[in-house]
């Protein structure tokens, strides 16, 4: 079977087919078409606030740097020597001059050009022919994504609306930029990685799953049970893959979001009054930030920013770091320990999360081979803004997200 034909058969418009968690050759198919044929999120320009600063990323299963340059450019690299493949860079970030290799000792510039090799005398090839693979590169308000592709979809038709998800979150910022400083946890998944951004824009699950934290905390996610009837919220599918979850007519006042009030952090909203006025600034106090999923590896959770790494096709890892705001210091205790709350080893949301994707990954090797994803079918409809939304409960999101992966797994 042809692979077009294989996708458009285990991807329907209301179910989707188990093997596509579990198989390791559709793990090895999406690797090449997503992330290697593709654009992908690989980190935020704040993360290199110094010219040298370089860090290392994967990209499926390929490792990439991450440096800015002496001219304060940034720029994506493999991570692999052009002499006899051996990893350049071993240290998560850092700060150098250039790279050289552990191997032979080839040094290479920030840029990936090549500048040197040991004993030049037995080595005859061009320098300008042998500098490092570079990512095609493009960066929206610091968010920087690559790929491998040089003839990759243009820039702009990939991220398509998700452009307004990432403004809204950045905009939070009297400065208008976010800084992720707060350093990375991550968290090993024993669950295939597309259960990932399937989860975080599913508002299904959040009565049932989360039920222990709803019932021993107060948060912004209480007015999200109950009755479905009188549930607030809605599902979106921005497209492109881009999907989410708009909590924002379920909150009750300013900054519900955040968990406080505007009388305890007199500064910032001062700030953002200053910086945009006050009705734009009351309007952003009220909505806050997008709950939100990027295709295909990148979460805007609130406050927080998630990198979802595959490793195959039953193993993840979920990258989290809090999300400051420039110019918005009173907040960055607070969103560090939201952040721990939500996301860390001992958070309310991740452990249930986690043990769900690892219990669905096992359960899918059991029964039925099919994976329902009708919920919702008949009502769902493009709002206002003309995105397709969804009831809270509803299941738009998910078929977003599986609509996009089949098109892109289909495409020749």
């Amino acid at each position: 079977m042809a692979i077009a034909d294989k996708y458009e058969a285990l991807i329907q418009t209301d179910r989707i087919h188990g093997s596509l968690y579990t198989d390791e050759k559709i793990f090895d198919e999406e690797m090449e078409a997503i992330f290697y044929r593709s654009w992908v999120f690989v980190g935020h320009a704040s993360e290199l606030p110094n010219a040298g600063d370089y860090l290392t990323r994967d990209i499926g299963r390929r490792s990439v740097i991450m440096a800015r340059d002496q001219n304060g450019g940034i720029g994506v690299m493999a991570n692999r020597c052009q002499h006899r493949g051996n990893m350049l860079c071993n240290q998560q970030r850092g700060n150098a001059r250039n790279f050289a290799c552990p191997y032979h000792g080839w040094i290479y510039d920030l840029q990936g050009n090549l500048l040197d090799v040991p004993y030049r005398q037995g080595f005859k090839r061009d320098f300008a022919n042998m500098g490092l693979e570079t990512l095609k590169t493009e960066i929206y308000r610091g968010f920087v994504f690559s790929t491998f592709n040089p003839d990759a979809v243009a820039f702009a038709d990939y991220l398509g609306r998700g452009f307004e998800l990432i403004d809204r979150a950045c905009d939070l910022s009297p400065e208008g930029e976010i800084v992720l400083e707060g350093g990375w946890m991550r968290h090993h998944f024993d669950a295939n990685w597309k259960m990932m951004p399937e989860n975080d824009t599913d508002g299904y699950h959040v009565s049932f799953t989360h039920r222990s934290m709803m019932q021993s905390l107060e948060s912004q996610y209480d007015e999200f049970a109950g009755d479905e009837a009188k549930m607030p919220g809605e599902v979106r599918d921005w497209g492109n893959g881009h999907t989410e979850i708009d909590f924002t007519s379920g909150y009750r006042r300013p900054l519900a979001w955040l968990g406080t009030t505007a009388e305890k952090v007199p500064e910032y909203v001062r700030s953002l009054e200053q910086a945009y006025g006050e009705e734009v600034a009351k309007k952003r106090l009220f909505d806050g930030p997008p709950h939100a999923a990027i295709f295909p590896n990148l979460f805007l959770g609130e406050m927080n920013i998630v990198i979802f790494q595959p490793v195959s096709a039953t193993t993840s890892i979920q990258w989290a770091t809090p999300m400051f705001l420039k110019g918005a210091r009173e907040l960055d205790f607070r969103l560090l320990r939201q952040c721990e709350g939500a996301l860390g080893p001992s958070s309310f949301l991740l452990a249930d999360d986690a043990s769900i994707a690892e219990r669905s990954q096992k359960a899918l090797l059991s029964g039925t081979p099919w994976c329902d994803l009708s919920r919702g079918l008949e009502r769902e409809k493009h709002n206002e803004d003309g995105v397709m939304a969804g009831h809270m409960t509803d299941e738009t999101s998910n078929r977003g997200f599986w609509n996009h992966y089949k098109r892109i797994m289909t495409a020749s």
